[in-house]
């Protein structure tokens, strides 16, 4: 195949690599604007940008893909597929079907489920047992493209969202390629999704990761490994964030008050129903430390409530 690559962050690099290894031609690659990275605020190139340039594809960074610019170069570049993993943005209609084999889109949910910008996160922090990664055809919708191939992965019931993002991101490379290969032999069937068992998955945010303990222990729990690693759930003591990086739920044979501290190792917390040990914290202004660790440094004793 012929293909015109549009992706930005790692999982698209891997999915570009995979699809290199399988002796696809690359006819050019689109990926957005390098971007000021770290305190020094260095000017780094995006992961498939990186990659690309190391294979001497020829790389694209326009500022729109609606100015017309877009459709000359896909003209001229002719390719057979144009393949998308994690782009950043929505392809005008325009550009949907001048390929042969038009637009394909690697979604890393099990769709309908969890459309949009952070699907594996809601899928931790709701507490499923599995994810997955989906190929569709694009169309102008976000996500709601026809299904060509699913293929189910599973999450473990303490793995991170970065644990499991690291999985699907392999899974999915793969699963590319081989519907990639399926598709020119004709041997895929699209599926309308069923819009009426869509689930949305927006953006995280700073504030979405706040939490009380008057709350379920597993319900936190499953927050804790959602919002890791960006961007990180946390809790307030003394005016201060207290971010968790690793928790464990327990029983609570107490029925203790809400944010009662039950112990100190590992410092456990009673919440609404059940306990959640907070086995490793960052304190606001500090650095990685176990929890028992910062229950010490504030003088914590059992009894005492947060």
């Amino acid at each position: 195949m012929k293909i015109l690559f549009m992706g930005t962050p790692d999982i698209a690099a891997q999915s570009l690599e995979a699809l290199i290894d399988a002796g696809h031609e690359i006819c050019g690659v689109y990926t957005r604007a390098d971007k000021p990275v770290g305190r020094k605020q260095i000017l780094t190139a995006p992961p498939v940008k990186q990659l690309a340039l190391q294979h001497g594809l020829t790389v694209y960074q326009p500022a729109t893909l609606r100015d017309g610019e877009a459709e000359k170069v896909f003209r001229t570049l002719s390719p057979d597929l144009v393949v998308v993993v994690a782009y950043g943005r929505i392809l005008p209609p325009e550009l949907l079907h001048i390929a042969k084999y038009g637009c394909i889109n690697l979604h890393v949910s099990l769709l309908p489920k969890y459309r949009g910008s952070a699907p594996i996160q809601w899928a931790v922090i709701h507490g499923d047992a599995e994810t997955g990664v989906t190929i569709m055809q694009l169309d102008e919708g976000c996500d709601t493209g026809d299904i060509l191939m699913v293929e189910k992965v599973p999450i473990g019931p303490e793995e991170t969202s970065g644990e499991v993002f690291d999985k699907v991101s392999s899974i999915g490379a793969r699963t590319l390629v081989r519907a990639v290969d399926l598709l020119r032999e004709g041997k895929l069937t699209p599926k309308k999704q069923d819009d009426a068992q869509a689930t949305q998955a927006p953006p995280l945010t700073k504030e979405m990761a706040r939490f009380t303990f008057d709350t379920p222990a597993q319900t936190l729990h499953d927050l804790v490994r959602g919002m890791n690693p960006w961007p990180v759930a946390f809790f307030e003591y003394g005016g201060k964030k207290v971010k968790v990086l690793d928790s464990r739920t327990a029983e609570n044979p107490e029925g203790a008050k809400p944010g009662t501290v039950l112990a100190l190792k590992p410092l456990t917390i009673a919440c609404a129903d059940g306990v959640l040990q907070l086995l490793s914290v960052t304190p606001e202004g500090g650095r990685p430390m176990e929890g028992t660790a910062w229950a010490a440094g504030r003088r914590l004793k059992a009894g005492d409530c947060l």
